[in-house]
């Protein structure tokens, strides 16, 4: 094995500190694909800039093989020189040239390839097993001569499955495999198992349970979506080799978990749990041999994003009451109670979840529909017992236990996709930072496998409107690159033949399901849901710099915009259809009837329309086809004014018909000030009263600031009164409600009503304490209030915009964004009459000025008086006298 040339005098000022591809850090069995590589470098020379890179890349422990240097700038999204191989081990280093010479070679990083699902040879095994009835538990023993080498088990199921190894989890990942559209993508672990074996007698054992696959689904309540055989598939491999597969050998039987739904909890009769299971020479007499489930091994394909996990613990308060103990964590989460009591054996325990407390302090359990999130257990031995559910997860902030058993302590145990913390904010204003908070919670608690709307009712599902709304959002707060791509993969996979994009992704939605006004209603390409599919690839782009989500999602973005064409015929713009989401939840709206916001549903999709065929140009400029973006430019420009032509002064008179006016370029230019100064004058009247939907909100903010009306910007974004953003906060949210009014000024709980037949599953409750979609504006937050924008021609903040706007009420802020580049951040505070702020650019990273100056400012840089438009990385410090503080 050779090492890597060094120069023989390295640049010694200039180190890289961390080299990664775009998975996880630490995951293992990834995709097949050409690896994506994205550095950070560190520089003691302010004038340092990247004038080239080299990469050095080696399989197994092979010897390096060293690139030819290239003349770039970039450090993010680099590709490397191949796919991956299977169960190939690879390293790559890289070393640059910042104008001193070469740099040292990086630590190298280390990635392993999964295999396909063509080249599996385990098959998906299962026993007779009933839905919503007992899991089924299959087992294997086996026997290892000899010492035990490197190992690793690739791990799947038909539902979810846990496996264990020897008595011990091979990992702590959770709801495994997780949701994918499963009739075309089943997504296979890959586990480091080497240090749970051992020589001699071995044994593995899979529970397995219905979860999205078989369970309840959906707010139809559909059982056996994708089919009505669950099971496991476990490949153990050592040393490279197949050392046990699941196959017809096996045996199964079943155990303590009686019941396990994704909706309603577990059923866990604790006498049934037989420790020996896990043990040789368990006595399986009893249990029935293992059949194959038929199935194609090529829609098995490795993880992209990670998987969920525990990422909080939160102890409980225990409020012991009459005929119950209540509980609550003080934030809402998904998960569930981890619970010590002290009983008798045979005892029974019931925990059921609420998000929040009715006025008479019970458990308010309307808005969870049909969803019973109750776990239910019986106690096997007297004494103290720890019970935690499995194959489960409740949206919840309180419990209440019901049992003659005493608590002793409970503890709420929340989970997510393991996505890594990436933005940061806080303030001198409290209300604006436990709303960003409550969005980062919402954002968490909705992120569990797929990016749903609601953790806690009969839904759960992944709806396009809600996740194209707060992409930008979602890539600022969490590490959110892998968790997109793989995700969007679903949302091709489940596009139709004509390109129309679901309203769920992934899609178990039917049109008999959508009754609204007790009308079928297709859910394919509806207007702000499907446009997902153009959206969320370029919200990646710009927040990761990576050209990745792009090349993979062109496709189905060019798809979708000649399905609207399509659906255009021979005019311009889209016809009037039967049904359109419309500005979803406008406040304003009819509360059972959300759909029917002020502003028109054709304007709305008309303007969604001409927005994916811009994105969809910019998408084949930067990685496709200068003609089709030419023509795709050329639709957007016809639409655009076709719809401006039709709805175009109607529209603009409510605050979502004038945001898309500005921010989608569909006024005339001789129109916009006009416009703005109309919407501005519209939240003036109106002392900031939001009056927008799903579709409207992420945009108004925006739309204000952008037109120099920041003023209105801040009344609406500070305003506490219902309704707004940080009403919720005075009623003590810890997350983002579904409607602006979930509970009342007079404390009261919203009905949740809908009209007798629509998508809810028929004139039930739409309530919920857990939506992330109003918390979109958070993005702006970042961009204007903090003032960190990345730019959309230089993404990934190679070039940041540092715009801080600082204004009555918010005198303070800071902000930082763990970019591929490096961490950035800022903090500024008015003080003395002078704006002060303390700003750090990574490395890679230009940070170009754009400060609240008035005539009287004067501007220093580092203590330099300086008028410079621009500085680059390092840690700078900022002071603007007589600065503009913006009058909210």
């Amino acid at each position: 094995m050779t090492a890597l040339p060094n120069a023989s005098e390295p640049d010694s000022s200039t180190r890289i500190i961390s080299i990664r591809s775009q998975f996880a850090p630490g995951q293992l069995g990834v995709p097949l694909l050409v690896p994506r590589l994205s550095w950070q470098v560190e520089s003691d020379r302010p004038d340092a800039r990247q004038h080239a890179y080299q990469l050095a890349e080696r399989s197994c422990s092979g010897d390096w093989a060293v690139a030819e240097p290239v003349s770039s700038a970039d450090q993010t999204g680099i590709r490397g020189a191949s796919a991956l191989e299977p169960r190939e081990r690879r390293e790559y280093a890289v070393r640059i040239d910042a104008g001193a010479g070469w740099s040292a070679w990086s630590e190298p990083v280390a990635i392993e390839a999964g295999i396909r699902g063509s080249d599996l040879v385990a098959s998906v095994i299962d026993i007779p097993s009933e839905i919503a009835g007992p899991n089924p538990i299959l087992r294997r023993e086996f026997t290892i001569d000899g010492p035990v080498g490197e190992a690793r088990l690739r791990l799947s199921a038909l539902g979810l499955v846990d496996a264990r190894l020897n008595g011990h989890p091979v990992s702590d990942a959770l709801l495994t495999p997780g949701w994918t559209s499963y009739d075309g993508r089943v997504l296979v672990d890959t586990y480091d198992v080497s240090g749970l074996l051992r020589s001699g007698p071995n044994v593995l054992v899979l529970e397995v349970n219905d979860g999205w696959y078989r369970g309840r689904m959906g707010f139809a309540s559909r059982t056996a979506i994708y089919g009505d055989r669950i099971g496991a598939l476990a490949q153990l491999e050592i040393d490279g080799d197949v050392a046990l597969v699941t196959d017809d050998t096996w045996r199964g039987g079943f155990g303590a978990v009686q019941t396990a739904s994704i909706y309603d909890g577990t059923t866990i009769d604790l006498r049934a749990d037989d420790p020996a299971v896990h043990d040789a020479g368990f006595d399986d007499s009893g249990w029935q041999p293992a059949s194959v489930v038929p199935v194609d091994r090529a829609i098995f394909a490795p993880r992209v994003a990670p998987p969920v996990r525990v990422i909080e613990r939160r102890p409980m308060t225990v409020d012991e009451q009459s005929d119950r103990v209540v509980l609550d964590s003080g934030q809402n989460v998904s998960g569930w109670v981890r619970l010590v009591v002290d009983g008798s054996a045979g005892d029974t325990v019931t925990v059921r979840h609420a998000e929040v407390l009715e006025p008479s302090g019970a458990l308010h359990t309307a808005a969870l529909r049909s969803a019973r999130a109750t776990d239910v257990y019986t106690l096997a031995r007297d004494g103290e017992t720890v019970l935690e559910p499995t194959f489960t997860f409740h949206g919840f902030r309180y419990a209440d236990v019901v049992s003659d058993a005493r608590v002793v302590s409970a503890e709420a145990v929340a989970i997510s996709s393991d996505l890594a913390p990436r933005g940061e904010f806080r303030s001198s204003h409290e209300a604006l930072d436990r709303f960003h908070s409550n969005v980062l919670w919402s954002q968490r608690d909705n992120f569990v496998s797929v990016p749903t709307d609601c953790p806690q009712r009969d839904e759960r599902l992944g709806w396009t409107g809600d996740a194209q709304a707060f992409a930008a959002t979602a890539n600022t707060l969490l590490d959110t690159e892998s968790f997109w791509l793989s995700w969007l993969v679903d949302l091709e996979l489940d596009q139709t033949d004509e390109g129309g994009v679901a309203s769920v992704v992934p899609d178990i939605i039917r049109p008999e399901d959508m009754l609204m006004g007790g009308t079928p209603t297709n859910p394919m390409g509806r207007a702000g849901w499907a446009d997902a599919a153009t959206i969320v690839p370029l919200a990646v782009y710009e927040s990761y710099g990576s050209t990745e989500a792009l090349e993979q999602q062109l496709g189905s973005m060019r798809r979708w915009v000649e399905h609207l064409r399509n659906r255009a015929g021979d005019g311009v713009v889209l016809p009037t259809e039967p049904f359109q989401y419309g500005d979803w939840l406008d406040p304003d709206a009819p509360g059972e009837r959300p759909w029917e916001a002020k502003v028109s549903s054709d304007y709305v999709a008309n303007a969604f329309y001409a927005h994916s065929a811009r994105l969809l140009a910019r998408a084949e400029r930067l990685v496709g086809d200068a003609d089709r973006a030419s023509d795709a430019d050329a639709l957007a420009d016809r639409v655009a004014a076709a719809t401006w032509t039709a709805w175009g002064d109607e529209a603009i008179t409510t605050q979502t018909g004038a945001a898309l006016a500005l921010e989608f370029d569909l006024a005339p230019a001789e129109r916009r000030a006009e416009i703005a100064d109309a919407l501005a004058a519209n939240v003036r009247a109106e002392n900031g009263r939001i009056a927008t939907g799903f579709l409207g909100t992420p945009l108004v903010l925006f739309a204000l600031s952008n037109s120099g009306h920041l003023a209105e910007a801040y009344l609406m974004l500070l305003r506490r009164d219902a309704p707004s953003w940080l009403y919720q906060v005075d009623r003590g949210a810890t997350t983002v409600w579904e409607r602006w009014d979930a509970i009342l000024p007079d404390g009261s709980i919203h009905g949740g009503a809908m009209d007798a037949g629509s998508g809810d599953g028929g004139g039930g409750s739409m309530l919920s304490f857990n939506h992330y979609a109003y918390g979109a504006m958070i993005d702006w937050v970042y961009r204007t209030v903090a003032g960190l924008a990345p730019d959309a021609d230089e993404p990934g903040y190679r070039l940041v915009h540092v715009a801080p706007r600082p204004a009555t009420g918010l005198e303070h802020a800071a902000a930082s964004i763990d970019t591929r580049l490096g961490r950035l951040a800022i903090e500024w505070t008015v003080e003395n009459g002078s704006l002060v702020i303390d700003l750090t650019v990574p490395f890679g990273s230009r940070a170009a000025l754009d400060l609240p100056v008035s005539p009287e400012s004067t501007v220093t840089i580092d203590g330099a008086t300086d008028a410079a438009g621009e500085v680059g990385h390092g840690i700078h410090q900022i002071v603007v006298t007589a600065p503009v503080v913006v009058e909210s």
